[in-house]
């Protein structure tokens, strides 16, 4: 795939991160050195290299090299802690280790405390010999070409067992998703260890012959700028993202940018959504993915169904590939998405039992609550796993986080279910102020009063400087507390 991009337009400036710009064919042959060099040490196909996944140039090139070479690459967080390294040697037992000079130590650490007999490979050196010419290996497309932890432990994650197909598909259809062309410059801070920036945002420009700026990581203080600075015309936005920037400080300059277009996920409300387009002058596109399946859904070209996720993906060239569904067996009118499409995983790593409860029948079960308007377009409802059970009721933590989201004062809120005195559990929200806003609690809990069921308005209120998020963007409500806090409000106190 990206060897075409290369015949086609090779004097192009393709990468462009920190220092690093680099055009097609440069990238190209940085990618052969390195596959060079992986294949001097012995490395093949099925092999697995576990890689300290920084967003640099270096490590996204030293990806595709392993694409080349035929190898399985597993992606980790750069910033795991000693105990979750040697956890993802102990379980994955690796044939090499690539990393860098300021990790270097600790992953050697880890790989001696594993009893592993991987060879640590330092990123750089894989770019300094020449090409072996031998090109592509010869590989099935349902092959393993990434495992995605999808958790860090110090016990065993969940390693999403990704298909050369699924990432290909997922580059070929991203620019007809998002209407990218040649002479777009999409922009990314998301982070290489995820699904989203390799699949979407490198291979879909690769796929339209576009620009791609890998930004080291997001930073709402910097973004515009860095859009401004790098000509960047879209980017993508999962989790928190777009509501970080809106907390920013309005500056008169905010749309005076090149931004046109944003992809995102979770899709807000109508109005949130419009007020975040006036400020920023760009569009916003909803969708949904996640590493299970890199098809999932999209709003139609030139539609735009607010509040909503969308329809199925298809493939711009296939036509009709990927079928949505809700599993609802008690005709409750929300239930879980499940998906049937060639880019679905094949399976958790050496976790028959978890891969056999989420893949049946060839349909692949989300953990995603969602309504179906009876068109197949699909509203996101909740994870399954979060919803709150409340005097009987099923509430979703989404629908009351929309709800306080909308409060001028309120930048971002988190809302978790935390143990009642009576029974089932209470709700409560951690919610961030507004730069330069004094938030009134009392007059948010009335604005959440208004707009939601009784049941689902918060009970407890705790006003914090900011929320813990992953490295997506999402939020960690995990880290949250569930116990009472000395700085919480509670409404229903006597």
């Amino acid at each position: 795939m990206f060897r075409a991009a290369v015949d086609e337009v090779p004097d192009k400036v393709w990468l462009v991160a920190g220092d690093t710009t680099l055009t097609y064919a440069e990238a190209l042959l940085r990618l052969e050195r390195a596959a060079g060099a992986l294949r001097s040490q012995g490395l093949g196909p099925g092999d697995r290299v576990l890689v300290t996944a920084r967003n640099t140039a270096s490590y996204l090139l030293a990806w595709l090299a392993l694409m080349e070479v035929g190898a399985t690459e597993v992606p980790i967080n750069p910033s795991s802690s000693p105990a979750e390294l040697s956890g993802f040697v102990h379980q994955v037992d690796p044939r090499t280790v690539v990393t860098d000079p300021p990790l270097a130590p600790l992953v050697s650490s880890a790989v001696g405390e594993s009893g592993s007999a991987a060879t640590v490979v330092d990123i750089d050196e894989l770019f300094t010999g020449e090409p072996d010419g031998r090109g592509p290996a010869a590989l099935e497309p349902d092959a393993i070409a990434v495992m995605i932890p999808t958790s860090g432990t110090t016990g065993r994650s969940k390693l999403v067992m990704q298909t050369h197909r699924a990432y290909v598909m997922a580059g070929e259809g991203f620019p007809s998703w998002m209407q990218l062309t040649a002479d777009d410059r999409l922009m990314t801070s998301l982070p290489l260890f995820h699904v989203n920036a390799p699949a979407y945002s490198a291979l879909g420009s690769v796929a339209a012959r576009a620009g791609l700026v890998l930004l080291p990581a997001f930073s709402a203080r910097g973004f515009l700028e860095a859009a401004r600075t790098h000509g960047a015309t879209e980017f993508n936005a999962i989790g928190a993202m777009l509501e970080i920037l809106m907390g920013q400080p309005e500056r008169p300059d905010d749309a005076d940018n090149p931004l046109r277009r944003c992809y995102s996920v979770p899709s807000p409300s109508r109005e949130r959504h419009e007020a975040i387009e006036r400020r920023f002058g760009f569009e916003i596109v909803c969708g949904y993915g996640l590493s299970e399946s890199t098809y999932g859904l999209i709003w139609p070209p030139d539609q735009r169904p607010f509040g909503t996720l969308g329809v199925a993906r298809q493939h711009p060239r296939l036509g009709h590939v990927n079928d949505a569904r809700v599993h609802d067996p008690n005709d409750h009118g929300v239930g879980e998405l499940e998906l049937r499409n060639p880019a679905i995983m094949r399976g958790y790593y050496e976790m028959p039992e978890e891969t056999a409860a989420v893949l049946v029948d060839g349909w692949l079960r989300t953990g995603d609550l969602v309504t179906d308007d009876g068109h197949g377009t699909f509203t996101f409802v909740g994870r399954q796993k979060e919803v709150i059970r409340r005097r009987g009721e099923n509430l979703s933590p989404t629908e009351v986080e929309a709800a306080l989201d909308s409060h001028p004062d309120v930048a971002e809120a988190a809302v978790i279910g935390v143990a009642s005195p009576l029974s089932d559990e209470d709700v409560k929200a951690f919610v961030v102020p507004t730069s330069g806003r004094d938030l009134d609690l009392r007059a948010l809990h009335e604005h959440a009063g208004r707009q939601l069921a009784r049941f689902k308005v918060p009970r407890y209120y705790e006003v914090v400087a900011e929320l813990p998020h992953t490295p997506t963007g999402r939020l960690a409500k995990h880290r949250l507390p569930t116990d009472r806090t000395p700085g919480e409000v509670d409404f229903e106190a006597s």
